[in-house]
């Protein structure tokens, strides 16, 4: 395989597309998959075949805005229908020529507007079980042009000048990292692709594993040709059936292209990648405990250093990023380190895919460019908290994360202004509170969370959580104290200096941004019995707290 053959491909894709007059997209994400999706596509391809019209029906990736699901797209014409059901394919197909069905039309445009697409280019565009489809929207290519044109140093240096920074969550810079595995000794490297996401109503690597898997195998090789890895992993939670069956689909057709294996692309580069599936462990999104997990060990994390970028798995120097970050390198090579080191804030490049859910109207993926505020992303790109509810906080950065409250509404979304705030950028998870949510109750939610998926290995995470999820629930109850609050904020302080990784270090992150913008919440279910927004049943409580404390 060489360029002139990958140009042959993609000619030969448009060449087949232009034989047809329209079309139709189907949304075949697992959001839009739930809801009706797969019958759809079947009455829209009978449809097609019915009326006689150049009509090609494919099933994309997620589109985004998964609320409305689910989603169709016309091209040449760019309308896009939403809430689409198998009884208005005909509807559809005969309308093709003679303009939109009315009633199905979806008027986005601001939502689609403010975004800046670079992660999510191909989604909607592509079939993710089609790797000719990739190839005819240029993949492939920065990997052909990284093995014959770069040398593995040039590639680091682009990644470098680029500014990316790990979209895991840490956001530790991505051409640093790759610069240490590269000069890290050794006969045997490894490249990891973190593909545990566990945060609650976090959904951005399914969607991208699930949407567009080549792009994530492109970003890998790329990463392995540059560090000097022969072997790459994918670790992906079971609980992502779609995701695993399309990654190992892709694999399997980069092997027979020559795109993996040994040999790629007629060099003397060898590289495959494995798939590992993950048993639903929080824990095991930590890197450390990830590794272990692929060994066949318990998913526990252990004290750093060594780094794995030094002593990784089986004790071999070790890259890992998220699926996020891989799906980055293939855009960056294409066009340039400084091409994307134009986008963000100053110290925060690019862009960043966040999974907008909670009590927002347009709930669903978006990717947006780092330094965005939080304004625009919830009341431009979301359209707002619905109902006639007024905003209240957001959460980002998922269990770790904190709560920003709606006087921070202009905040600029980017990783240094976030732990300014007590919050962190996550892996992309953006959960939106209205004034029917009690801040005290969503402290205790997450740190329930926290305290169930602890891994127990350190003392200050597995009994701080359970200490403090006691605390929080006694104060949701109606029976807290002054001293509990005084105690929640010690044990707090306690669990984030001493616990042995990120999990146990960052649980604390929504009780302490609550407490620190929120405080009168918790005052006022611990001194006046009441909250605020009426979600704890205090009332009822009260006395059976009362009845304990005489007992």
């Amino acid at each position: 395989m060489n360029i002139e053959e990958l140009e042959q491909i993609a000619e030969s894709v448009r060449l087949e597309n232009a034989k047809y007059d329209y079309e139709v997209n189907v949304c075949m994400d697992l959001a839009c998959a739930s809801q009706g999706a797969g019958p759809l596509r079947d009455e829209l391809v009978k449809a097609a075949e019915k009326s006689g019209k150049k009509v090609l029906v494919r099933r994309t990736g997620c589109m985004g805005p998964c609320s409305s699901g689910p989603l169709v797209r016309v091209d040449p014409e760019e309308t896009l229908y939403h809430h689409v059901h198998a009884n208005h394919a005909e509807a559809i197909v005969a309308s093709l020529g003679d303009g939109p069905v009315p009633a199905l039309q979806c008027d986005l445009n601001e939502h689609f507007d403010k975004q800046v697409r670079v992660v999510l280019e191909n989604a909607g565009y592509i079939d993710p079980e089609k790797i000719d489809d990739y190839i005819a929207c240029d993949g492939y290519k920065a990997l052909l042009t990284a093995l014959t044109e770069m040398s593995p140093n040039t590639v680091i240096q682009q990644i470098t000048d680029s500014g990316l920074r790990g979209r895991g969550g840490g956001g530790y810079p991505t051409g640093l990292k790759w610069g240490t595995v590269a000069k890290a000794g050794g006969d045997l490297k490894y490249v990891i692709c973190n593909g545990d996401e566990g945060d609650p109503g976090a959904f951005m690597d399914r969607s991208v594993m699930e949407g567009d898997p080549h792009r994530v195998i492109e970003g890998m090789a790329i990463a392995a040709y540059a560090v000097g890895a022969s072997k790459g992993y994918i670790y992906v939670r079971a609980e992502y059936p779609v995701a695993v069956a399309r990654l190992t689909a892709g694999l399997r057709d980069a092997r027979r292209r020559g795109l993996l294996g040994n040999g790629i692309c007629g060099t003397t580069f060898n590289f495959d990648i494995e798939i590992r599936l993950g048993a639903g462990a929080f824990v095991c999104g930590e890197e450390t405990a990830l590794i272990a997990s692929i060994e066949g060990k318990r998913g526990t994390p252990k004290p750093r250093p060594p780094y794995p970028a030094v002593s990784g798995l089986w004790g071999k120097p070790t890259l890992i990023n998220n699926v996020e970050t891989y799906a980055n390198i293939a855009p960056i090579i294409r066009k340039g380190g400084k091409w994307f080191a134009n986008m963000g804030s100053e110290r925060s490049k690019g862009t960043k895919v966040f999974a907008l859910t909670g009590k927002i109207t347009n709930t669903g993926l978006v990717e947006v460019p780092m330094g965005i505020k939080l304004r625009e992303i919830i009341e431009v790109i979301g359209g707002g908290v619905p109902g006639g509810h007024t905003f209240k906080a957001v959460q980002t950065g998922g269990p770790s994360g904190g709560c920003i409250p709606a006087e921070m509404f202009d905040t600029p979304v980017d990783y240094e202004t976030l732990a300014q705030l007590g919050s962190i950028m996550g892996s992309g998870g953006m959960i939106v509170m209205d004034d029917t949510s009690c801040m005290v109750n969503v402290a205790r939610f997450f740190i329930e969370f926290c305290m169930t998926e602890s891994c127990g290995k350190c003392i200050p995470c597995r009994a701080g959580t359970a200490q403090m999820f006691t605390l929080l629930t006694r104060i949701c109850n109606g029976g807290g104290t002054l001293d509990d609050l005084e105690l929640l904020e010690d044990l707090c302080a306690t669990v984030k200096e001493a616990s042995l990784c990120g999990l146990g270090q960052t649980a604390p992150n929504p009780v302490l941004s609550t407490l620190k913008y929120f405080r009168n919440e918790y005052i006022e279910h611990i001194v006046h019995k009441r909250c605020p927004a009426g979600v704890c049943n205090i009332e009822a409580a009260v006395p059976e707290v009362q009845a304990e404390v005489l007992a």
